[in-house]
């Protein structure tokens, strides 16, 4: 089963994304910032990353450029899910490797087509 890493500060966001994940058969686990999403990934490398921009600690961007420095960190696809809708922000997140970006508020027909469109699912 394919795995999710949730990164997002606000609890509730974490929940709604993880039901529909799971919905969608993914195993998922959560991270709060940046740094426990990049503690996270050294354990064990998610098959994606569900990635919020604005976060204490570490955000979303500074996080995206250490994980694809790890090993293994590559391999993840990072999907952007932000309220960060204009135009330098998306070719930032882009250009430091997200695969992907979604736009808050989303829902499930959102997450569904935007996982497909990166071959996270058929």
């Amino acid at each position: 089963m394919a795995t999710c890493l949730i990164v997002d500060d606000s609890r509730v966001v974490r929940q709604i994304a993880r039901k529909i994940l799971e919905d969608l058969k993914f195993t998922c686990t959560e991270a709060e910032d940046g740094k426990k999403a990049q503690e996270a990934c050294s354990k064990a490398m998610p098959d994606a990353v569900l990635l919020d921009w604005n976060m204490p600690v570490m955000n979303g961007i500074e996080f995206l450029r250490e994980l694809r420095k790890m090993p293994g960190g590559d391999k993840p696809k990072v999907l952007f899910c932000t309220t960060e809708a204009d135009l330098n922000h998306i070719k930032e997140a882009l250009s430091a490797g997200a695969n992907e970006y979604i736009m808050k508020p989303f829902d499930s027909d959102i997450i569904q087509t935007k996982f497909s469109q990166v071959g996270l699912i058929g």
